[in-house]
């Protein structure tokens, strides 16, 4: 798979996170990852300090409403192997911001950092699974 289908992940396919009253939510939206563009920075090809940057639809953990949209970049740091990414997810009700690991191969857990509106004090994390080998889309949990 080729880098940038990996920062899909990044999409958001299901967001878990503690919220400021005390209890636990689990949201589950799903990322068509359609954007994603990679800048070559440094040696020609994958190479450490490439960025990857996107801003792509979000959808009901049904795949069938758009809910919402999520932006954001990573940075390579391993080649092949991760890249650190930190990206909002905006939805009707308020925003979620996360930051953390994607990797190449297999499911990310990246940290919920914060929020907005229904998600002020937000925290906990994020699981990001690859739904597919193509990396267009990617459950956020």
């Amino acid at each position: 798979m080729k880098p940038f289908r990996f920062a899909s992940l990044i999409a958001l396919t299901a967001l878990l996170f503690a919220c400021s009253s005390g209890g636990t939510t689990t949201l589950h939206v799903v990322e068509h990852a359609n954007t994603d563009t990679v800048v070559d920075i440094g040696p020609q090809g994958d190479s450490l300090g490439d960025v990857l940057a996107f801003a792509n639809p979000v959808f009901d953990e049904n795949n069938q409403k758009e809910v919402g949209s999520d932006n954001g970049q990573c940075i390579r740091t391993a080649v092949p192997g991760a890249w650190e990414c930190f990206w909002t997810i905006t939805l009707a009700d308020g925003q979620l911001t996360v930051e953390g690991p994607f990797y190449d191969t297999k499911d990310s857990v990246l940290a919920i950092t914060g929020g907005t509106g229904a998600y002020s004090g937000a925290r906990g994390q994020m699981k990001l699974h690859a739904r597919n080998a193509q990396g267009t889309e990617y459950d956020i949990i």
